[in-house]
Protein backbone atom coordinates (compact mmCIF):
# COMPACT_ATOMS: atom_id res chain seq x y z
CA UNK A 1 0.00 0.00 0.00
CA UNK A 2 0.84 3.51 -0.17
CA UNK A 3 2.35 5.05 2.91
CA UNK A 4 1.12 7.92 4.46
CA UNK A 5 3.73 9.90 5.53
CA UNK A 6 2.90 12.83 8.45
CA UNK A 7 6.38 15.49 8.97
CA UNK A 8 7.49 14.35 12.39
CA UNK A 9 9.44 17.00 14.77
CA UNK A 10 12.10 17.42 13.18
CA UNK A 11 14.31 18.41 16.17
CA UNK A 12 14.15 15.87 18.93
CA UNK A 13 16.69 17.68 21.41
CA UNK A 14 19.21 20.60 21.25
CA UNK A 15 22.66 20.09 22.94
CA UNK A 16 24.18 23.37 22.39
CA UNK A 17 23.18 25.37 25.17
CA UNK A 18 23.22 29.24 25.57
CA UNK A 19 25.71 31.23 27.09
CA UNK A 20 24.50 34.33 29.07
CA UNK A 21 21.37 33.57 27.85
CA UNK A 22 22.07 34.28 24.51
CA UNK A 23 21.96 32.17 21.68
CA UNK A 24 24.99 31.91 19.42
CA UNK A 25 24.92 33.05 15.98
CA UNK A 26 25.18 29.40 14.75
CA UNK A 27 22.66 28.32 16.24
CA UNK A 28 19.91 31.12 14.88
CA UNK A 29 21.40 30.02 11.45
CA UNK A 30 20.65 26.45 11.81
CA UNK A 31 17.28 27.49 12.87
CA UNK A 32 16.24 29.37 10.22
CA UNK A 33 17.60 26.79 7.70
CA UNK A 34 15.64 24.24 9.13
CA UNK A 35 12.36 26.55 9.59
CA UNK A 36 12.73 27.13 5.52
CA UNK A 37 13.61 23.29 5.45
CA UNK A 38 10.42 23.01 6.80
CA UNK A 39 8.55 24.80 4.54
CA UNK A 40 9.51 23.52 1.68
CA UNK A 41 8.85 20.35 2.97
CA UNK A 42 4.89 21.23 3.40
CA UNK A 43 4.92 22.23 0.10
CA UNK A 44 6.70 18.98 -1.63
CA UNK A 45 3.58 17.20 0.56
CA UNK A 46 1.02 19.41 -0.73
CA UNK A 47 2.02 18.81 -4.68
CA UNK A 48 -0.38 16.66 -6.21
CA UNK A 49 2.06 13.92 -7.29
CA UNK A 50 3.13 13.40 -3.72
CA UNK A 51 -0.42 12.94 -2.79
CA UNK A 52 -0.84 10.63 -5.31
CA UNK A 53 2.25 8.45 -3.62
CA UNK A 54 1.15 8.64 -0.17
CA UNK A 55 -2.46 8.83 0.49
CA UNK A 56 -4.43 6.33 -0.35
CA UNK A 57 -7.70 8.20 -1.42
CA UNK A 58 -5.56 8.79 -4.39
CA UNK A 59 -4.52 6.89 -7.11
CA UNK A 60 -0.36 6.10 -6.94
CA UNK A 61 1.40 6.68 -11.06
CA UNK A 62 1.62 3.65 -12.35
CA UNK A 63 3.48 2.34 -14.85
CA UNK A 64 2.18 1.40 -18.97
CA UNK A 65 2.48 -2.35 -18.01
CA UNK A 66 -0.02 -4.24 -17.72
CA UNK A 67 -1.60 -5.03 -14.41
CA UNK A 68 -1.94 -8.98 -14.83
CA UNK A 69 0.54 -11.66 -12.88
CA UNK A 70 2.26 -14.10 -14.24
CA UNK A 71 -1.09 -16.36 -13.17
CA UNK A 72 -3.30 -14.20 -15.63
CA UNK A 73 -5.12 -12.93 -12.20
CA UNK A 74 -5.68 -9.20 -12.03
CA UNK A 75 -3.01 -7.98 -9.07
CA UNK A 76 -5.25 -5.92 -6.39
CA UNK A 77 -4.82 -1.75 -5.86
CA UNK A 78 -2.88 -2.92 -3.07
CA UNK A 79 -0.48 -4.35 -4.80
CA UNK A 80 0.16 -1.64 -7.76
CA UNK A 81 0.09 0.85 -5.46
CA UNK A 82 3.01 -1.12 -3.66
CA UNK A 83 5.43 -0.91 -6.33
CA UNK A 84 4.61 1.29 -9.23
CA UNK A 85 5.66 4.75 -7.68
CA UNK A 86 9.19 3.35 -6.59
CA UNK A 87 9.78 2.17 -10.27
CA UNK A 88 8.64 5.56 -11.87
CA UNK A 89 10.79 7.80 -8.98
CA UNK A 90 13.71 5.94 -10.14
CA UNK A 91 13.04 6.21 -13.91
CA UNK A 92 12.47 9.86 -14.26
CA UNK A 93 14.98 10.29 -17.49
CA UNK A 94 13.67 7.22 -18.87
CA UNK A 95 11.23 6.89 -22.04
CA UNK A 96 7.69 5.48 -21.82
CA UNK A 97 8.84 3.11 -24.81
CA UNK A 98 12.70 2.19 -23.08
CA UNK A 99 11.93 -0.99 -21.05
CA UNK A 100 11.90 -0.78 -17.20
CA UNK A 101 14.60 -3.19 -15.63
CA UNK A 102 12.36 -3.13 -12.32
CA UNK A 103 9.19 -4.65 -13.57
CA UNK A 104 9.80 -8.39 -14.42
CA UNK A 105 9.98 -11.64 -12.25
CA UNK A 106 12.61 -14.29 -11.34
CA UNK A 107 12.69 -17.54 -13.25
CA UNK A 108 14.49 -20.76 -12.13
CA UNK A 109 17.03 -21.34 -15.12
CA UNK A 110 19.10 -24.60 -14.41
CA UNK A 111 21.52 -24.03 -16.83
CA UNK A 112 22.79 -20.55 -15.56
CA UNK A 113 26.75 -20.91 -15.61
CA UNK A 114 28.33 -18.32 -13.72
CA UNK A 115 31.04 -16.39 -14.76
CA UNK A 116 33.07 -17.24 -11.90
CA UNK A 117 32.94 -18.85 -8.18
CA UNK A 118 34.08 -17.67 -4.97
CA UNK A 119 37.18 -20.22 -5.71
CA UNK A 120 38.33 -19.43 -9.34
CA UNK A 121 37.48 -15.68 -8.57
CA UNK A 122 40.44 -14.17 -5.81
CA UNK A 123 38.61 -11.24 -5.15
CA UNK A 124 35.73 -11.79 -3.23
CA UNK A 125 35.35 -11.42 0.44
CA UNK A 126 34.74 -13.41 2.91
CA UNK A 127 31.90 -12.68 4.50
CA UNK A 128 29.89 -13.12 0.83
CA UNK A 129 32.15 -16.18 0.28
CA UNK A 130 28.88 -18.18 0.70
CA UNK A 131 30.30 -21.78 -1.04
CA UNK A 132 33.56 -21.63 0.80
CA UNK A 133 32.43 -21.00 4.38
CA UNK A 134 30.33 -23.84 3.74
CA UNK A 135 26.95 -23.23 1.61
CA UNK A 136 25.88 -26.23 0.28
CA UNK A 137 22.62 -25.78 -1.93
CA UNK A 138 22.98 -23.42 -4.71
CA UNK A 139 20.21 -23.10 -6.31
CA UNK A 140 20.26 -19.25 -5.74
CA UNK A 141 22.71 -18.95 -8.19
CA UNK A 142 20.00 -20.27 -11.41
CA UNK A 143 17.60 -17.70 -10.73
CA UNK A 144 17.44 -15.56 -13.80
CA UNK A 145 16.13 -11.89 -13.75
CA UNK A 146 13.04 -11.42 -16.72
CA UNK A 147 11.73 -8.08 -17.07
CA UNK A 148 8.20 -8.22 -18.33
CA UNK A 149 8.27 -6.37 -21.17
CA UNK A 150 12.16 -6.75 -22.84
CA UNK A 151 15.20 -8.76 -22.38
CA UNK A 152 17.88 -7.82 -20.02
CA UNK A 153 20.95 -8.62 -21.94
CA UNK A 154 24.21 -10.90 -20.38
CA UNK A 155 26.57 -9.56 -18.86
CA UNK A 156 29.84 -9.67 -21.57
CA UNK A 157 33.22 -8.89 -20.21
CA UNK A 158 34.76 -8.27 -23.31
CA UNK A 159 32.13 -5.20 -23.98
CA UNK A 160 32.27 -4.44 -19.95
CA UNK A 161 36.08 -3.97 -20.98
CA UNK A 162 36.05 -2.07 -24.27
CA UNK A 163 33.44 0.37 -22.48
CA UNK A 164 36.14 0.85 -19.61
CA UNK A 165 39.22 1.19 -21.71
CA UNK A 166 41.12 4.53 -21.00
CA UNK A 167 38.62 4.94 -17.98
CA UNK A 168 38.14 4.65 -14.40
CA UNK A 169 35.08 3.62 -12.91
CA UNK A 170 34.95 3.88 -8.67
CA UNK A 171 31.94 2.41 -6.67
CA UNK A 172 31.99 4.63 -3.88
CA UNK A 173 29.50 3.69 -0.97
CA UNK A 174 28.84 1.11 1.68
CA UNK A 175 29.85 -2.68 1.97
CA UNK A 176 26.91 -3.11 -0.39
CA UNK A 177 28.78 -1.37 -2.62
CA UNK A 178 31.66 -3.51 -1.99
CA UNK A 179 28.91 -6.57 -2.93
CA UNK A 180 28.60 -4.85 -5.88
CA UNK A 181 32.04 -3.84 -6.62
CA UNK A 182 33.54 -7.70 -6.26
CA UNK A 183 31.20 -8.97 -8.56
CA UNK A 184 31.90 -6.66 -11.55
CA UNK A 185 35.78 -7.57 -11.10
CA UNK A 186 34.94 -10.55 -11.25
CA UNK A 187 32.56 -10.43 -14.26
CA UNK A 188 35.45 -9.27 -16.11
CA UNK A 189 39.00 -10.30 -14.46
CA UNK A 190 38.56 -14.37 -15.48
CA UNK A 191 39.33 -13.09 -19.38
CA UNK A 192 42.72 -10.73 -18.65
CA UNK A 193 46.03 -12.47 -18.61
CA UNK A 194 47.25 -12.63 -15.45
CA UNK A 195 49.96 -10.03 -15.88
CA UNK A 196 47.64 -7.73 -17.33
CA UNK A 197 45.98 -7.36 -14.08
CA UNK A 198 46.17 -6.07 -10.27
CA UNK A 199 44.92 -5.71 -7.27
CA UNK A 200 45.32 -2.95 -4.31
CA UNK A 201 43.16 -3.24 -0.94
CA UNK A 202 43.70 -0.61 1.59
CA UNK A 203 40.88 0.12 4.18
CA UNK A 204 39.81 2.78 2.49
CA UNK A 205 40.41 3.44 -1.13
CA UNK A 206 41.16 -0.24 -3.20
CA UNK A 207 41.87 -0.20 -6.98
CA UNK A 208 41.79 -3.15 -9.55
CA UNK A 209 43.92 -2.50 -12.49
CA UNK A 210 43.26 -3.82 -15.77
CA UNK A 211 46.00 -3.14 -17.46
CA UNK A 212 45.70 -4.02 -21.02
CA UNK A 213 42.93 -1.86 -21.31
CA UNK A 214 44.78 1.33 -19.26
CA UNK A 215 41.34 0.83 -17.28
CA UNK A 216 40.52 1.05 -13.26
CA UNK A 217 37.46 -0.45 -11.50
CA UNK A 218 37.57 1.01 -8.28
CA UNK A 219 35.75 0.73 -4.66
CA UNK A 220 36.09 4.04 -2.25
CA UNK A 221 34.91 3.22 1.49
CA UNK A 222 32.42 6.09 2.33
CA UNK A 223 29.19 4.27 3.53
CA UNK A 224 27.10 8.41 4.83
CA UNK A 225 28.94 9.67 1.86
CA UNK A 226 29.31 12.46 4.42
CA UNK A 227 31.36 12.27 7.46
CA UNK A 228 30.56 10.61 10.54
CA UNK A 229 32.37 8.68 13.65
CA UNK A 230 31.56 5.65 12.69
CA UNK A 231 32.64 4.82 9.57
CA UNK A 232 35.67 3.83 10.70
CA UNK A 233 34.55 1.60 13.67
CA UNK A 234 36.33 3.86 16.05
CA UNK A 235 32.81 4.19 17.75
CA UNK A 236 30.86 0.65 17.30
CA UNK A 237 27.66 1.71 18.69
CA UNK A 238 25.28 2.97 16.64
CA UNK A 239 23.41 5.17 19.30
CA UNK A 240 26.67 7.44 19.38
CA UNK A 241 26.61 8.11 15.54
CA UNK A 242 27.52 11.28 15.08
CA UNK A 243 27.15 12.57 11.42
CA UNK A 244 28.89 15.84 9.80
CA UNK A 245 26.02 16.27 7.38
CA UNK A 246 27.78 18.99 5.46
CA UNK A 247 31.58 17.71 5.16
CA UNK A 248 32.77 15.81 2.14
CA UNK A 249 35.33 17.22 1.13
CA UNK A 250 37.90 15.57 2.47
CA UNK A 251 36.55 12.26 0.94
CA UNK A 252 35.23 13.83 -1.74
CA UNK A 253 38.40 14.96 -4.01
CA UNK A 254 39.47 11.43 -3.73
CA UNK A 255 36.26 11.09 -6.02
CA UNK A 256 37.44 13.80 -8.90
CA UNK A 257 39.38 13.07 -12.61
CA UNK A 258 36.79 9.45 -12.57
CA UNK A 259 35.35 8.92 -15.49
CA UNK A 260 32.45 7.04 -13.98
CA UNK A 261 30.92 7.27 -10.90
CA UNK A 262 28.65 4.74 -8.93
CA UNK A 263 27.19 6.06 -5.30
CA UNK A 264 24.49 4.30 -2.77
CA UNK A 265 23.83 5.09 0.70
CA UNK A 266 21.23 3.54 2.62
CA UNK A 267 21.73 1.07 5.58
CA UNK A 268 23.95 3.50 7.58
CA UNK A 269 21.11 5.65 8.06
CA UNK A 270 18.62 3.54 9.09
CA UNK A 271 20.51 2.45 12.71
CA UNK A 272 19.07 4.75 14.64
CA UNK A 273 16.01 6.33 13.92
CA UNK A 274 17.17 9.22 15.32
CA UNK A 275 20.50 10.98 14.00
CA UNK A 276 23.11 12.66 16.13
CA UNK A 277 23.90 15.59 13.05
CA UNK A 278 26.78 17.86 13.24
CA UNK A 279 27.62 20.99 11.69
CA UNK A 280 31.35 21.13 10.95
CA UNK A 281 31.03 25.08 11.04
CA UNK A 282 29.83 25.26 15.16
CA UNK A 283 33.08 24.44 16.11
CA UNK A 284 32.65 23.11 19.11
CA UNK A 285 32.98 19.68 18.67
CA UNK A 286 31.05 16.88 19.50
CA UNK A 287 28.85 18.87 21.93
CA UNK A 288 27.01 20.82 19.44
CA UNK A 289 24.82 18.04 17.83
CA UNK A 290 21.37 17.97 17.26
CA UNK A 291 19.40 15.03 17.19
CA UNK A 292 17.39 14.81 13.68
CA UNK A 293 14.81 11.81 12.23
CA UNK A 294 16.53 10.33 9.99
CA UNK A 295 15.12 11.28 6.81
CA UNK A 296 15.76 15.13 7.71
CA UNK A 297 19.07 13.83 8.23
CA UNK A 298 19.96 11.91 4.99
CA UNK A 299 17.76 14.58 2.97
CA UNK A 300 20.99 16.53 4.80
CA UNK A 301 23.57 14.16 3.89
CA UNK A 302 22.48 13.87 0.52
CA UNK A 303 21.96 17.64 -0.67
CA UNK A 304 25.97 17.88 0.70
CA UNK A 305 26.79 15.03 -1.77
CA UNK A 306 24.43 16.96 -4.77
CA UNK A 307 26.13 20.30 -4.08
CA UNK A 308 29.79 18.69 -4.63
CA UNK A 309 28.31 16.57 -7.58
CA UNK A 310 26.40 19.96 -9.35
CA UNK A 311 29.55 22.11 -8.54
CA UNK A 312 32.76 19.62 -9.67
CA UNK A 313 31.58 17.17 -11.84
CA UNK A 314 31.42 18.60 -15.69
CA UNK A 315 28.56 15.90 -17.30
CA UNK A 316 30.59 15.84 -20.41
CA UNK A 317 33.63 13.68 -18.73
CA UNK A 318 32.24 11.96 -16.03
CA UNK A 319 28.81 9.79 -15.80
CA UNK A 320 27.27 9.71 -12.31
CA UNK A 321 24.85 6.12 -11.51
CA UNK A 322 23.31 6.16 -8.12
CA UNK A 323 22.30 2.35 -6.89
CA UNK A 324 18.95 2.23 -5.01
CA UNK A 325 18.90 0.91 -1.87
CA UNK A 326 19.61 -3.08 -1.21
CA UNK A 327 16.80 -4.62 0.70
CA UNK A 328 17.50 -6.24 4.19
CA UNK A 329 15.27 -9.28 5.37
CA UNK A 330 15.48 -9.21 9.00
CA UNK A 331 11.85 -9.81 9.16
CA UNK A 332 10.43 -13.23 8.11
CA UNK A 333 7.12 -11.91 9.04
CA UNK A 334 7.20 -10.15 5.72
CA UNK A 335 7.31 -12.97 3.24
CA UNK A 336 4.55 -15.20 5.93
CA UNK A 337 7.49 -17.07 7.74
CA UNK A 338 7.67 -17.31 11.34
CA UNK A 339 9.35 -14.15 12.71
CA UNK A 340 12.43 -14.12 14.04
CA UNK A 341 13.93 -16.85 12.05
CA UNK A 342 14.91 -13.83 9.72
CA UNK A 343 16.48 -15.21 6.17
CA UNK A 344 17.92 -18.26 7.28
CA UNK A 345 17.43 -21.16 5.30
CA UNK A 346 15.54 -19.62 2.50
CA UNK A 347 16.20 -21.42 -0.97
CA UNK A 348 13.86 -19.73 -3.04
CA UNK A 349 12.33 -15.76 -3.97
CA UNK A 350 9.11 -14.58 -2.86
CA UNK A 351 6.90 -15.25 -5.72
CA UNK A 352 4.09 -13.06 -4.82
CA UNK A 353 4.45 -10.20 -7.62
CA UNK A 354 5.70 -6.65 -6.05
CA UNK A 355 6.84 -8.12 -2.82
CA UNK A 356 7.48 -5.01 -0.38
CA UNK A 357 8.95 -5.94 2.46
CA UNK A 358 9.54 -3.64 5.74
CA UNK A 359 13.51 -3.56 5.16
CA UNK A 360 13.38 -0.99 2.38
CA UNK A 361 12.06 2.27 3.61
CA UNK A 362 10.23 4.19 0.83
CA UNK A 363 10.39 7.59 2.42
CA UNK A 364 14.12 7.18 2.53
CA UNK A 365 13.46 5.92 -1.33
CA UNK A 366 11.58 9.38 -1.94
CA UNK A 367 14.56 11.65 -0.07
CA UNK A 368 17.04 10.19 -2.82
CA UNK A 369 14.54 10.75 -5.67
CA UNK A 370 13.31 14.62 -4.49
CA UNK A 371 16.99 15.39 -4.10
CA UNK A 372 18.43 13.95 -7.26
CA UNK A 373 15.72 15.53 -9.50
CA UNK A 374 16.75 19.17 -8.27
CA UNK A 375 20.47 18.29 -9.26
CA UNK A 376 22.27 20.22 -12.84
CA UNK A 377 23.84 17.04 -13.45
CA UNK A 378 22.11 14.40 -14.48
CA UNK A 379 22.21 11.05 -12.26
CA UNK A 380 21.06 7.19 -13.26
CA UNK A 381 19.82 4.91 -10.97
CA UNK A 382 20.20 1.86 -11.01
CA UNK A 383 16.82 0.10 -9.91
CA UNK A 384 17.50 -3.21 -8.02
CA UNK A 385 15.49 -2.57 -4.96
CA UNK A 386 12.18 -4.10 -6.05
CA UNK A 387 14.10 -7.21 -8.26
CA UNK A 388 16.36 -7.57 -4.90
CA UNK A 389 12.94 -7.52 -2.67
CA UNK A 390 11.96 -10.91 -4.04
CA UNK A 391 15.39 -12.29 -3.01
CA UNK A 392 15.37 -13.61 0.34
CA UNK A 393 17.68 -16.83 -0.55
CA UNK A 394 20.46 -14.76 -1.92
CA UNK A 395 21.76 -13.64 1.45
CA UNK A 396 25.18 -14.61 3.13
CA UNK A 397 22.55 -15.89 5.74
CA UNK A 398 24.47 -17.99 8.27
CA UNK A 399 27.28 -18.89 5.65
CA UNK A 400 29.48 -15.52 6.58
CA UNK A 401 32.17 -14.14 8.90
CA UNK A 402 31.77 -11.78 12.38
CA UNK A 403 34.60 -9.03 13.29
CA UNK A 404 37.04 -11.11 10.98
CA UNK A 405 36.01 -15.32 12.02
CA UNK A 406 34.01 -17.72 10.26
CA UNK A 407 30.56 -18.79 12.27
CA UNK A 408 31.32 -22.30 13.93
CA UNK A 409 28.83 -24.82 13.41
CA UNK A 410 26.89 -23.61 16.51
CA UNK A 411 26.11 -20.47 15.32
CA UNK A 412 25.24 -21.52 11.88
CA UNK A 413 22.51 -23.44 13.50
CA UNK A 414 21.23 -19.88 15.37
CA UNK A 415 18.73 -17.86 12.53
CA UNK A 416 19.23 -14.85 14.56
CA UNK A 417 23.17 -14.95 13.68
CA UNK A 418 22.18 -14.66 9.87
CA UNK A 419 23.11 -11.95 7.87
CA UNK A 420 20.44 -11.03 5.64
CA UNK A 421 22.25 -7.77 4.50
CA UNK A 422 25.13 -8.88 2.34
CA UNK A 423 24.54 -11.06 -0.86
CA UNK A 424 26.35 -14.12 -1.56
CA UNK A 425 28.99 -14.15 -4.91
CA UNK A 426 28.52 -15.54 -7.50
CA UNK A 427 24.41 -14.21 -6.75
CA UNK A 428 22.16 -11.62 -7.35
CA UNK A 429 24.40 -8.33 -7.38
CA UNK A 430 25.71 -9.82 -11.00
CA UNK A 431 22.35 -8.60 -11.78
CA UNK A 432 22.92 -5.70 -10.69
CA UNK A 433 26.00 -5.22 -12.96
CA UNK A 434 24.11 -6.69 -15.84
CA UNK A 435 21.53 -3.81 -15.37
CA UNK A 436 24.24 -1.45 -15.29
CA UNK A 437 26.28 -2.48 -18.10
CA UNK A 438 23.31 -2.07 -20.39
CA UNK A 439 23.09 1.42 -18.63
CA UNK A 440 26.51 1.98 -19.78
Amino acid sequence: MCHSFVPQTMIIKLKMVPQGGKFPMSTICVLLFIAIFYVQRLSFFSSTTTFNIFNNSKPCPTLNNTKHGSDGDKLTQKEVINVTWINDIFDLEEEEEECNFANGKWVFNNSIKPLYTDKSCPYISRPFSCVKNGRLDSHYINWEWQPQHCTLPQFDPKLALKKLEGKRLLFVGDSLQQNQWESFICMVEWIIPEDQKSMKRRNVHSVFQAKEYNASIEFYWAPMLVESNTEFFVVRDPQKKIVKVDSIMERAKNWTGVDILVFNSYVWWMNPPIIKTLWGSFGNGEDGYEELDAKIAYNLGLRTWANWIDSTINPNKTRVFFTTMSPIHTRSSDWGKKDDIKCFNETKPVTKKNHWGSGSDKGMMSVVAKVVKKMKVAVTFINITQISEYRIDAHSSVYTETWGRLLTKEEKSNPQNADCVHWCLPGLPDTWNRIFLTML
